[in-house]
């Protein structure tokens, strides 16, 4: 939630030497208590997110996740109509990727945040051997299941959230997150490249898919409990976790109204 501060001295003047202002209207005072309501609201949404204990803010963001329907509009935000706009933008960047030396192998992905499996269904298992999934809702991840179980290229649910998955060392060519990196906290986010880093294959890629603020301020949303990013705070926590962007894409075609989204492609730092 962006907070816009704006102050009432700054409105009617604290020039004492200029002539008596007039009486506030009805309408005007009833301007001044909304905005008054407002401010605490913001001042309140940040404290809260601030002084949970880490434990609280991501069970209150899983107790939302909770009461979504397991289906693409829920996982899409009730905007399920743009799941092939979003597949067709994924796909190329991951075409551009194998074009590019060294490429990853496509023996084993993982799909991170991964819902009902969409993303694996639509996208990765048409470039993957096998797909494992990470996802903390138990009922997405039954879902997940059902839907992929038949393909022959689901590997492994874990039913966790990132904040304390540990993939295996070594296993994965492409680690996919989309849409779920907001959920998780600063440092945790680092903690998380992290221990990506060690899950990765050889020429193995961490490829990133998420909302970005056009404000430049984080954003938090007191309903999910998550946070979006301006594309430089982004950048400054890759940077932070030992990760260099080595493609970068911007979501075209979305509709109007929503936030920008970009897709990141990363290498550990050569050290």
């Amino acid at each position: 939630m962006s907070e816009e501060n704006v102050e009432k001295s700054a409105i009617l003047g604290d020039d004492t030497t200029q002539e008596p202002k007039r009486p506030l209207s009805n309408a005007s005072l009833e301007f001044f208590e909304i905005l008054d309501d407002v401010k605490q609201l913001a001042q309140q949404t940040n404290g809260e997110a601030s002084s949970c204990s880490d434990e609280q803010y991501y069970n209150n963001a899983k107790k939302y996740w909770n009461k979504i329907n397991a289906d693409d509009d829920g996982m899409l935000g009730g905007f399920a109509s743009i799941s092939y706009c979003d597949t067709q933008g994924s796909s190329q960047f991951l075409q551009s990727i194998f074009r590019s030396k060294p490429s990853p192998a496509r023996t084993y992905a993982l799909d991170c945040g991964a819902g009902i499996g969409r993303v694996s269904k639509n996208l990765l298992i048409n470039f993957f051997e096998k797909v494992d999934l990470v996802e903390q809702d138990e009922r997405f991840c039954e879902q997940a299941r059902e839907t992929l179980e038949k393909t022959g290229n689901l590997g492994e649910i874990f039913n966790k959230g990132l904040q304390e998955f540990d993939p295996e060392e070594g296993k994965y060519d492409v680690i996919w997150c989309q849409w779920v990196l907001s959920h998780l906290k600063d440092d945790h986010l680092v903690q998380f490249y992290q221990r990506c880093i060690r899950g990765l294959r050889k020429n193995g890629m961490i490829i990133i898919k998420e909302n970005v603020t056009s404000s430049n301020k984080v954003e938090f949303d007191a309903n999910d409990f998550s946070v979006t990013r301006p594309l430089a705070k982004m950048k400054e926590i890759i940077k932070e976790s030992g990760l260099r962007i080595v493609r970068e894409q911007k979501q075209h075609n979305f509709p109007k109204g929503l936030y920008p989204v970009y897709i990141l492609a990363l290498r550990p730092v050569v050290k």
